[in-house]
């Protein structure tokens, strides 16, 4: 497990030295969405509305809409707020177990000891076991002041955030007055004791998820599944290596341009002609200036990645399309020039 935080719980002159974990997870099956035609991964990207421009995380900025004004605050601005340095998990109140309204709970976390002694974070933990008390206190995490509560599960001290007051949603409806008869009581009081037990949590599990991973489990032993690389586009493979700063492989670009090229030949329209980006034309009709380049020698181009790294290729004899500064092909056969 990784700490996600660490600071020190405080109590008057006591300082608890400790380190945050997250308690719970996500047992969910995650997806993501594709396309029904050619099974291409759907992705969001964000759109400046104003140019229209894609635009990196780097030059996004928060802001708050009142309705009529937006205003715009930056990072600078937002860690200049004092909360955002707070490393204190302060003790503001201990009050009974049974005063916290469970409506009010929300994310889990434990609370690790640090340092060559516990001996603060054993006696924190005992007291409110033995008094029966839960500790309220105030944190900063991810930006946030929060309010949330120490409590004892097993042997650890756990925290638990809690809703500001002002975060529950007054109702607009009214309870029902239906009146209930003393025997409608006894039955269901009844029925309640047949139902009654202690509360096993690892009784229970997720049917759902259960059968959801059936289902893809089946689907993969049936064969009913694609490549998982076939579902990035080609121009999403070629970003991705070109932000990671990696030179491409001889091999990979080798394998890159037969596919370009066998992509642009399958969707070529009538023309005869098609594009594919990085690699040569090949024209099957008669262009107002026309001809290919054979050369049975082999020549070596080089590949450069954003990085500025340049990489040696080597092209095989073929066809090749060259054109000249005034816009003309020349076609050599042989050493000879053909018109």
């Amino acid at each position: 497990m990784r700490a996600i935080w660490s600071g020190e719980i405080t109590f008057g002159l006591v300082n608890v030295p400790v380190k945050l974990y997250g308690a719970t997870r996500s047992h969910d099956l995650s997806f993501h969405q594709v396309h029904d035609e050619d099974h291409g991964r759907i992705r969001y990207e964000r759109h400046c509305e104003v140019c229209g421009r894609e635009i990196d995380f780097d030059h996004i900025e928060k802001a708050y809409d009142d309705g009529d004004k937006t205003v715009i605050l930056t990072d600078d601005e937002l860690d200049s707020l004092p909360a955002e340095d707070n490393d204190e998990i302060d003790v503001v109140q201990f009050v009974p177990d049974k005063q916290i309204e469970p409506i009010l709970l929300g994310t889990s976390y434990f609370l690790e000891p640090v340092g060559r002694s516990a001996k603060a974070y054993v006696l924190l933990r005992r007291t409110l076991e033995d008094t029966e008390r839960t500790a309220v206190v105030t944190f900063t995490l991810r930006t946030k002041t929060r309010l949330g509560i120490l409590r004892v599960h097993d042997d650890l001290l756990a925290l638990q955030t809690l809703r500001w007051p002002n975060d529950l949603r007054e109702v607009d409806f009214a309870p029902s007055r239906s009146k209930i008869s003393a025997k409608e009581l006894d039955m269901s009081a009844a029925l309640v004791e047949q139902f009654s037990g202690e509360f096993e949590p690892e009784q229970f599990t997720d049917e759902y998820q259960a059968q959801l991973q059936e289902l893809v489990d089946a689907k993969l032993e049936e064969g009913e599944s694609v490549d998982t690389d076939e579902t990035f586009g080609e121009e999403h493979t070629e970003k991705e290596s070109e932000q990671s700063g990696k030179v491409i492989s001889l091999m990979d670009a080798l394998e890159r341009s037969v596919e370009k090229r066998r992509g642009g030949e399958e969707s070529s329209t009538g023309s005869g002609s098609s594009k594919s980006s990085g690699s040569s034309k090949k024209s099957e009709s008669t262009k107002k200036s026309g001809g290919t380049k054979k050369s049975g020698s082999t020549k070596s181009a080089s590949t450069t990645t954003q990085s500025g790294a340049k990489e040696s290729a080597t092209k095989t004899s073929g066809s090749k399309k060259s054109t000249s500064k005034s816009g003309k092909t020349s076609d050599k056969k042989s050493g000879k020039k053909s018109a």
